[in-house]
């Protein structure tokens, strides 16, 4: 099971922290930041907005969008894939395609064994592309989605903090009399601003590129697996799948590997 995402966790503590600290620092009192009206305005205006912008099917996986943040992501290593692929290469040129059944149900990953499956059904190759890619897409958009919801959310958080300061002010103003409580409901009235650019831009905004992140590392791998999938179906030899696969990686990646698979004779 995927661990903590301890980058993120760290994120979030070192922002609140920031805050608190950088108040404790300038001798505010951070007892203003208990504000039930500044709490409302954001963060429930936030869901107001949220609600007004996507479907309720859509943000019925915020709770698996939060997991996914906050754990951290687990895929297969791109060097395990290469020598899969590249055993089953030299496995299929030896015995045939249909020699390959027994090896694909050994395998963890659900994509690479369908589309195995599809090669060793004798499906076309221009089916088997057409039909791989269109998951990876069809993946892509959903990841997107998902993303979109939390930069949505980081664009109307700051927004309605300016709506929040608004608020306590047009209260304070209506309590000029008052001359002793004056500076406190003004300091108060800011704190919708402080909630609402920090939610916007130290965790929605952050978390939604950190969902695109995720979402770009696992098409890379699935289009590794597409690459050597396509490329046992036609015949390559296991070097040519290995350099194919290969370019899917950065060039630090392919050294790492490369230096790898030199000191176990590989290369």
């Amino acid at each position: 099971m995927p661990g903590v995402d301890k980058a993120t966790v760290i994120g979030v503590i070192l922002g609140v922290f920031a805050v608190v600290g950088g108040m404790l620092a300038k001798g505010a009192n951070i007892g203003v930041l208990l504000n039930p009206a500044a709490i409302i305005i954001i963060f429930v205006g936030t869901a107001a907005a949220l609600l007004n912008s996507f479907p309720m099917h859509e943000l019925k996986r915020l709770p698996v969008l939060f997991k996914l943040i906050f754990r951290e992501q687990k895929l297969t290593e791109p060097r395990v894939i290469i020598e899969q692929m590249t055993e089953m290469a030299q496995q299929a040129r030896r015995e045939g395609l249909l020699s390959l059944e027994a090896s694909i149900d050994k395998l963890d990953e659900p994509f690479l064994k369908n589309g195995l499956r599809l090669v060793v059904d004798g499906q076309g190759e221009d089916f088997v592309r057409e039909l791989l890619e269109a998951e990876i897409a069809a993946m892509e958009d959903r990841h997107r989605m998902g993303a979109q919801i939390f930069l949505q959310a980081g664009a109307y958080a700051p927004t309605l903090g300016v709506l929040g300061a608004v608020v306590g002010l047009i209260g304070a103003l209506g309590n000029l009399s008052d001359v002793n409580k004056l500076g406190t409901m003004i300091a108060a009235a800011f704190v919708a601003t402080l909630f609402g650019i920090f939610s916007g831009y130290v965790l929605w905004v952050p978390f939604g590129t950190k969902l695109k992140r995720k979402s770009q590392e696992e098409i890379k791998l699935k289009l590794m697996m597409l690459e050597g999938i396509l490329s046992i179906q036609v015949g390559s030899s296991p070097i040519q799948i290995r350099e194919k696969m290969m370019i899917h990686l950065t060039r630090s990646e392919r050294l790492k590997l490369e230096e790898e698979l030199e000191k176990e004779g590989r290369r």
